[in-house]
């Protein structure tokens, strides 16, 4: 019987944390956001990072949005999304320094943090 349960207990949060990466994978995840059309870039100041931005038009039931991808300049790191704003259509960028950037008034320390409106 304590066997079972056992098993049991292990089934269940294997299961559970199965279906949380399934939300966050289909609704948060950074990857999967829509490509969009070109907008505008800005490099830094010592040319190691480009920020390429986006505008993406969800159709007639949603509002544009922009997207944010970080190109590296230096080694092979693969591009990255940063920025997922609802309910924008341009992007105002500014890097302050070599490491961070403003994205309509968003301030990012580059590479490692990121803004996503939907974990506001």
């Amino acid at each position: 019987m304590k066997k079972l349960f056992k098993w049991f207990v292990i089934v269940s949060l294997l299961f559970i944390a199965l279906v949380g990466y399934g939300v966050y994978w289909a609704f948060y995840d950074m990857n999967r956001l829509p490509i969009g059309e070109y907008l505008t870039e800005e490099t830094s100041s010592d040319g190691k990072y480009i920020l390429k931005a986006y505008v993406t038009n969800g159709g007639a039931t949603t509002s544009h949005s922009i997207r944010g991808e970080l190109v590296f300049n230096e080694g092979n790191k693969k591009t990255k999304n940063i920025y997922w704003n609802y309910r924008e259509d341009n992007a105002n960028i500014t890097w302050t320094d070599n490491d961070t950037v403003v994205i309509n008034g968003h301030t990012l320390d580059v590479p490692n943090e990121k803004f996503d409106f939907r974990n506001e």
